[in-house]
């Protein structure tokens, strides 16, 4: 019985044998062109990506956005070559696709909120709004200079150097203000005057403080217009035009200005009040 068990077992291992041996040719081929496949197909994987980031800067896309498709391609194509590669060592590939699709697919459903700011942030890079450094606000009420775009969120330097950071799918679904896309920004603040004011000359005095403020340019025209009646005065809107690096020092000189040429000229700029009438019955 021992001789029996003994014999088998040489048998089989004398099978193995030979059948590695035939096998081997065939092993060490497939090994070695998966070996060169895997080389070649990284040096491709190098030259695509080279020539796509060019592409990219000739055509002026956000830095942001180049990132992130870089990133996209570079693991996509790394899957494809993984893919064929273990294809080549006689590996059955039906697998690795079914549990990409699954992985995918369990992504999907955990990260539903994210998609939603992933699809902002794609809109938010490819339409272009608004881009790093420019000064909006949206409709939720922040505002600030744009610092950086992320794929999932947008940060804003506030006026109080502060970091805020907003998720792109709200931003890409409400109304934004680009206050500096255009290149120039135009201050737009009311003064209120006296009822016993004369308002042409109110007008014509706030019409020199800003012709005669530093940053404030010829064209567009400054203004100066009655736009409201109210409670307690009469409202005046300041309307001049700069450039962006000036805005602030402008409007806040032209507040100033505006104030001391009024109480010079003895032009009232009155403060909310109420008046108080007491009856009595005879």
């Amino acid at each position: 019985m021992k001789d029996l068990n003994l014999r088998n077992v040489q048998d089989n291992w004398e099978s193995f044998i030979t059948s590695a041996v035939a096998m081997a040719p065939r092993l060490i081929t497939a090994l070695i062109s998966a070996v060169l496949i895997f080389i070649v197909g990284r040096w491709i994987i190098g030259l695509l990506k080279k020539l796509i980031k060019k592409t990219f800067i000739k055509k002026d896309v956000e830095i942001s956005l180049q990132k992130f498709m870089l990133n996209v391609i570079n693991w996509g194509l790394n899957i494809l070559l993984f893919i064929i590669v273990v294809t080549q060592l006689g590996v059955q590939t039906s697998a690795f696709v079914a549990m990409i699709g699954a992985a995918s697919l369990a992504v999907g459903l955990a990260l539903q909120g994210s998609l939603a700011n992933f699809a902002g942030g794609i809109l938010i890079l490819l339409l272009k709004p608004f881009k790093v450094g420019d000064y909006i606000e949206v409709k939720s009420g922040e505002s600030g200079t744009v610092h950086m775009i992320d794929i999932f969120h947008t940060r804003l330097i506030t006026l109080q150097n502060q970091m805020v950071v907003i998720p792109n799918g709200d931003v890409s679904n409400n109304s934004i203000t680009n206050y500096t896309h255009l290149g120039t920004r135009r201050t737009w603040f009311n003064i209120g005057v006296s009822y016993n004011a004369n308002l042409n000359e109110a007008k014509e005095i706030l019409l020199n403080v800003i012709r005669n403020n530093q940053y404030a340019f010829d064209e567009p025209a400054p203004q100066v217009v009655v736009t409201e009646l109210g409670d307690s005065a009469i409202n005046l809107s300041i309307r001049a035009t700069t450039s962006l690096g000036n805005f602030w020092a402008m409007n806040e000189e032209l507040i100033i200005d505006c104030k001391k040429a009024l109480d010079n000229a003895g032009i009232e700029i009155p403060f909310p009040q109420r008046d108080l009438h007491i009856y009595q019955s005879s």
